[in-house]
Formats: C-alpha cells, structure tokens, sequence
C-alpha cells in the first residue's frame, strides 16, 4: 500500500476518533456529566419536549445501557469457548437500540441522517420509545422501573411480565431508577445555569 495512501487513512482515523465524545469522568453526577457535554442537555431538552420523558431518566438509560460509549455493541460470543463469533445481538450505540426497532424508530419519527452513535438521536430514540410505551401500555412516564422493563424486555414481553422470571433485569431496571432519582436531585441545582448559559438567554426568561 502506496505510504501516502497509509498517511491518509492513518489522519482519518485519528480524527474520527477526536470527534468521538469521550464518556464523562464522573457519570455519577449528571451535572458533571452536562459540565463536560453541555450540548447533551439540550439534547435531552428537547427529547423531553418532543417525547415527555424526563431528561434525568433519558441519561439513566443511556448510563446503564452504554455508560455513555458511543460506538459499544455486545461482546461476541466465542465458538468452543476460543473462536469469536457472533454478537448476541444487533444492539448499537449509546441506546444500544437494535436494529429492527431503530428502522421502526426511523421511519415513525427519525431524521434521515440520524445515527445510533449520536446523543442527539439516541435520546430522540430513547424518548420515542417510551412515548409509544405509554401509548400501548399506559405506563407512566414518571415509572423509571417500569419504563425500562419495558424497554428492555419489549412491550410484548412488558406484557407478559417475562421479566419475572429474570431476576437480574428486575435488579438492572432498580439501578437505572436509583440512577434516575439520583441525577433527577442533582439536575435540580445546576438546571437553571445549563438553561441560560447560551449567548441569547435572558433571565429571567430562561430559568
């Protein structure tokens, strides 16, 4: 391969990975979390506005599935234990949405350019999706716990309580809850400067 050719994909490659959002270093506040990327507040801002999920639950979803990764997929499985092979599922991105459900979510409300790899639209996603759980099971948006059994086991297996015999999905959909209450405190003291801190706020207009 031509050394010129080597130097170009070796330049595309780094700055790909520089414009890969690094995950936060302390994800146990949500207002370090927005310090670090103020841009995914509005992002959550306006998944909330469109979808009504509560910004503090979309970042607990995103914390469990992902821990704010934006490239992650399921670790392969290993033939006889040794050989890689495939993943045990097509899940992708911060959402880790599958890819039966992201064409759903593309077709029903994405934009044409949106990507599972993007904050922006994975918590778009994060909201459509519990927006038509709402809609199919009356669950409240309000209900951490349940929105995420939900999510995770599908409205179908939601209905059918399948997550009853998963012990481990019910301890999973309490941590995200733990997590959401956790981060919902702390969006409380930090909101209103995240809110105003654009060069067209004016306060008291944008508290």
């Amino acid at each position: 391969m031509p050394l010129a050719l080597v130097a170009g994909l070796s330049w595309l490659i780094g700055g790909y990975r520089v414009l890969v959002p690094s995950p936060p270093t302390n994800p146990d506040n949500l207002c370090d979390v927005f310090e670090q990327h103020p841009q995914w507040y509005d992002y959550a801002a306006a998944s909330e506005e469109r979808w009504g999920t509560p910004i503090a639950t979309q970042m607990a979803f995103v914390r469990q599935e992902s821990a704010f990764q934006s490239h992650i997929r399921p670790p392969r499985t290993h033939l006889f234990g040794v050989i890689p092979w495939a993943r045990p599922s097509t899940a992708f991105g911060y959402a880790q949405a599958v890819d039966p459900t992201w064409e759903e979510y593309m077709a029903d409300a994405g934009s044409l350019f949106a990507e599972r790899s993007q904050m922006k639209h994975a918590l778009d996603f994060i909201g459509w999706y519990n927006a038509r759980v709402r809609r199919q099971l009356g669950l409240s948006l309000d209900n951490t716990r349940d929105l995420y059994l939900a999510y995770h086991e599908g409205p179908t297996g939601f209905a059918r309580q399948s997550y009853r015999q998963r012990p481990w999905v019910q301890r999973v959909a309490n941590r995200v809850t733990a997590h959401a209450n956790t981060y919902s405190g702390q969006l409380q003291r930090c909101e209103t400067a995240l809110r105003c801190r654009h060069f067209y706020s004016i306060r008291p207009f944008c508290e």
